[in-house]
């Protein structure tokens, strides 16, 4: 089963985004921020096919946390869903310049998650 990080700092999305990724076959951790993402993803073994992440959170927000994954050898080409409440273009901008695979805005749907999880090719 393939490993996906969903870090956001809203429980409730947190939740949404677990129930969705599982149902399309992934295995889904749980952070609160980026910090503790990027501290759950050093300390796995197993390879990840996919982080989902917030663009605010505390601690550590999804662009820092982005940019110190990115930074990451092992986890360069990982691809990265930004799921955020951002809605600007330039922020759109910004957080691809960094490294994000896919941007999505809240409130999303099932089928736009399913939609960028296909844009992807980390579903089966």
């Amino acid at each position: 089963m393939k490993l996906a990080l969903v870090a956001d700092d809203s429980r409730a999305v947190r939740g949404i985004l677990s129930r969705i990724l599982q149902r399309a076959g992934f295995e889904v951790v749980q952070a609160e921020n980026g910090r503790d993402g990027m501290a759950m993803l050093l300390t796995e073994a197993r390879p990840v096919a996919l982080v989902c992440a917030d663009w605010n959170m505390p601690e550590m927000n999804g662009l820092d946390f982005v940019r110190a994954l990115r930074a990451e050898s092992r986890f360069a080409a990982t691809p990265v869903m930004m799921i955020t409440s951002e809605t600007h273009f330039e922020r759109m901008q910004t957080a691809l310049g960094a490294g994000v695979s896919e941007y999505v805005t809240k409130p999303f749907t099932e089928e736009v998650i399913l939609e960028k999880l296909q844009l992807l090719h980390v579903m089966d």
